[in-house]
């Protein structure tokens, strides 16, 4: 019984993650933060879920939705920030836990995490194919369903175009992350000015009359809660999915300049910025056209542009879009390669996905997303995709907030006193779980079911294969 009580709560030295991911190139400044955390944060959302969401639950306020998750992912912000700047190791909060509750639980959070970057490479090229797709259809050039559509869906075989985008980003990673920052840098300038392009543009549509009431009288739909307060929360659970990205920022930590101060300055700010963008997008949108109006609208932003006779302006934006869409899968794809790094540096996995090329780049591992984002986009669906990416990482982020308590004990001991500290401490750690653990209770039973089965899936490989070949286990 006491090995067994070893395996769950036995911790990885702070130092060893120091020396292992030495080898890593340092090349990442504040900018290259910003725009990976805003152009992962910021993504196809942004186009969609304002529009999503106030037809089917919030009407006008989805702003406070949005506000809402804003403020939760705010808090669990300021944990990842404070974690990020004591331990800038490669992989986030699977090293961060491993550190501070043990192995185990350092096993669980980053499968959990896993989960939603193999499903969010799939779910972000799908939706970039679609998007692609529509701009060449008023061109007359479309693809057969057979290329176009998923396997065995509306007779699909593959989605090529889903395919070609995930592996020109990954031949473009493997080139260097500073490569993918230039280019990075330069693709979410251009998304943010689009949007603030929409903005603009759908101020002069403006009608006050849209926006009342407000809060729309409560009401059961086929969608769920529609109106009051039970509406608005049903928003908080779907359009927290868009605010999770700020977890690709602190996957690639190693790989900053000055992490002490560039990790909590790229969170944060990335975090700034994405919550005013969807603010002004949502409020703008639903006051361009009665709220109802987005019902079954896959495209709410062109299609309001469209409508106001600013048809040039709606081509513009999307084409953007498109280019923009990019930028989310460089951040998840660098992100989920840099946790299937350390899982092989760490033995928890086959030990070649943590080893190095000659220029110190982790290819491998990031060949091996690259491989299961292929098969996972060519099999299933976007609708089936979207409803399970927030869980695992909402798993994950309920990990963080608990582990700044432990993290504090032991600041300016084994581990160095971060130059941010989470405000409002003991407090707000406790504020941010409880947040989290509500929007994880709204989402749907089939995302929690299968997180469920994904958990019990690592659970299994964690004792099968993990924990009797992790290097912590070798030095006992």
């Amino acid at each position: 019984m006491s090995s067994f009580k070893e395996k769950l709560f036995r911790k990885e030295d702070p130092s060893v993650y120091e020396s292992k991911d030495a080898h890593l190139v340092r090349s990442l400044r504040v900018r290259d933060f910003l725009a990976l955390g805003v152009g992962t944060i910021v993504s196809t959302s942004i186009f969609t879920l304002p529009g999503v969401v106030a037809a089917e639950h919030a009407g006008p306020a989805v702003a406070l939705s949005f506000l809402v998750a804003a403020i939760v992912a705010g808090m669990v912000s300021f944990a990842y920030a404070e974690m990020a700047s004591a331990m800038p190791f490669a992989g986030s909060a699977y090293s961060w836990i491993n550190v501070i509750f043990g192995e185990f639980f350092g096993w669980v959070a980053g499968w959990a995490l896993l989960a939603e970057y193999f499903i969010a490479v799939a779910f972000v090229a799908s939706g970039l194919s679609a998007n692609f797709r529509g701009l060449l259809e008023p061109l007359g050039i479309s693809l057969p369903a057979s290329l176009s559509n998923a396997f065995g869906t509306n007779g699909g075989v593959i989605d090529i175009v889903a395919a070609v985008v995930i592996l020109g980003v990954a031949l473009l990673l493997s080139h260097g992350v500073s490569t993918a920052a230039k280019i990075e840098n330069v693709l979410v300038i251009l998304k943010v000015l689009a949007i603030l392009l929409f903005i603009v543009v759908g101020l002069t549509a403006i009608r006050t009359s849209n926006y009342f009431p407000f809060i729309p009288k409560y009401h059961m739909t086929a969608n769920g809660d529609f109106g009051g307060w039970q509406g608005v929360y049903a928003g908080v659970s779907m359009i927290f999915l868009a605010y999770i990205g700020f977890d690709s920022i602190a996957a690639n930590s190693a790989e900053a300049i000055n992490p002490q101060k560039t990790m909590p300055r790229g969170i944060l700010g990335s975090l700034a910025i994405a919550v005013v963008l969807f603010m002004g997008v949502s409020l703008v949108l639903v006051g361009m056209f009665k709220y109802s109006s987005y019902a079954n609208n896959a495209e709410p932003v062109g299609w309001a542009l469209r409508q106001s006779g600013h048809a040039v302006v709606a081509t513009i934006v999307q084409s953007i879009s498109v280019i923009g869409m990019f930028t989310a899968l460089i951040g998840m794809m660098l992100a989920g390669s840099r946790l299937l790094y350390s899982f092989g540096r760490d033995g928890m996995l086959p030990k070649w996905l943590g080893q190095l090329d000659k220029a110190n780049r982790p290819n491998r591992s990031l060949w091996l997303l690259t491989i299961i984002g292929l098969v996972i986009g060519s099999m299933f669906p976007f609708a089936f995709l979207a409803q399970l990416i927030s869980a695992g990482t909402l798993i994950a982020f309920m990990f963080v907030t608990l582990g700044i308590y432990g993290l504090r004990s032991r600041e300016g001991k084994d581990i160095d006193v971060p130059a941010f500290k989470m405000p409002f401490y003991p407090v707000m750690p406790a504020l941010s779980f409880i947040g989290v653990l509500v929007v994880f209770w709204g989402l749907g039973n089939d995302a929690k079911l299968y997180a469920g089965i994904w958990f019990i899936v690592g659970v299994i490989i964690y004792f099968t294969y993990g924990s009797r070949n992790s290097y912590l286990n070798k030095q006992k």
